[in-house]
């Protein structure tokens, strides 16, 4: 159930351990490659899941090796970039969501049987596996795999408590042409930026662009805005491009104005309306990934903040986890025990990380402006606690 980056990953996992028989549905009609905001991977993360046969260098990406951290300081000399407070080591590599979903649904789409626009509306346990509804007809399956997102039912069959809950911010988002970039040579192509301000931060970075061949801009700005400009976004959802409304318009607005460096306003401004889309920030873990014969991946069994850059590798990771437990184990429900086993606690550390950092990065940020290299270090090592930015090893 779901056919984007946990859907496709997970037909795989079922491929590579000799399934025989697997039907992929997917609500969307429409193309997903067509999606194109970023993805960042952390390269060590990187080197398992090619190690592991999930990812290889055939998909386009952009390799950033460092990230640069600026606050606006009206009181230093003038630079469009604002007052840099330190460099950080960030060795990822950045890619176009849609060209990342195209890489994996390319292996799996002649061996599958891929069906668009097909919305399951409820998925039901029974004594020898499970069963589909969709559109008027029951299937009975061996195993379903939840990897339908947030809004999963598959964990609402066998989870119905574990509901997201929206973290009190929202992210405004937006990717365009490197094209549109002013002064581009202000922001390398090996180098992301995080800009800070009292009450949130910009992320910005390149991804490809799978139109032009060239790249984009890709940027994320959380921020929580005044009571009654949210759009009443406190629920698990997002405005799609060109439906932000006035109000959250408006907020945008004022930290361009007033809470950012000259070029990084001019940056975010540079996304037209059509481009532009926002999203609550929330999280959540199942207590269970797996009951009976029915399975969580991706977003329908975890979701942690954005702040971790993990969501795309711990769904790959889930699948790189399903193919090891088929291989190892001598029956579905050993097989699935042994995903549950592991995954919940990896569910429940990406979880925390995200509310740490949330907190460090968002709801509870310091004085940046009396930040340097040296404290700007030692708050990341506090902010990230374990050291699981990036996502988790895979240990398996």
């Amino acid at each position: 159930m779901g056919g984007s980056i946990a859907g496709c990953a997970a037909a795989l996992a079922l491929r590579r351990a000799r399934v025989e028989e697997i039907t992929v549905y997917e609500r969307a009609a429409v193309r997903l490659a067509d999606r194109g905001v970023g993805v960042a991977v952390h390269n060590a993360r990187y080197a398992e899941l090619e190690s592991a046969g999930y990812l290889d260098t055939s998909i386009p990406f952009v390799q950033i090796a460092r990230s640069r951290w600026y606050v606006r300081d009206d009181t230093a000399p003038r630079s469009p970039l604002g007052r840099e407070i330190g460099v950080m080591p960030s060795p990822f590599r950045t890619y176009n969501w849609g060209l990342l979903w195209d890489g994996l649904y390319c292996r799996v789409s002649e061996t599958t049987d891929f069906r668009p626009g097909s919305a399951v509306e409820a998925v039901k346990a029974t004594p020898e596996g499970a069963e589909v509804h969709t559109d008027g007809r029951t299937e009975h399956y061996d195993v379903v795999i939840g990897a339908d997102g947030y809004r999963s039912r598959a964990r609402a069959a066998i989870s119905s408590d574990a509901r997201p809950g929206y973290a009190g911010y929202l992210a405004w988002r937006g990717a365009y042409s490197s094209s549109r970039l002013r002064d581009a040579e202000l922001l390398a192509e090996d180098e992301g930026a995080y800009v800070l301000f009292q009450g949130g931060h910009l992320v910005v970075y390149r991804i490809p662009d799978g139109a032009t061949g060239g790249h984009r801009v890709n940027w994320v700005l959380y921020s929580a805005p005044p009571p009654g400009l949210d759009q009443g976004m406190h629920t698990p959802t997002s405005l799609p491009p060109g439906t932000a409304g006035d109000g959250l318009r408006a907020h945008l607005a004022y930290v361009c104005a007033e809470l950012l460096p000259s070029y990084w306003a001019d940056l975010v401004r540079a996304t037209v309306y059509d481009e532009l889309f926002v999203q609550p920030v929330y999280d959540f873990t199942a207590p269970r990934h797996a009951v009976g014969r029915i399975l969580l991946m991706g977003d329908a069994a975890t979701v942690a903040r954005p702040h971790t850059s993990a969501g795309a590798v711990k769904a790959l990771q889930d699948a790189t986890i399903l193919e090891t437990v088929l291989t190892q184990t001598a029956t579905w429900s050993e097989a699935l025990a042994a995903y549950d086993s592991d995954r919940v606690s990896s569910g429940h550390a990406m979880v925390d990380l995200g509310r740490r950092l949330g907190r460090a990065l968002v709801t509870e940020t310091p004085n940046w402006q009396t930040f340097d290299q040296t404290g700007l270090e030692t708050w990341w090592r506090q902010a990230t606690g374990t050291g699981q930015f990036g996502g988790r090893q895979l240990t398996r």
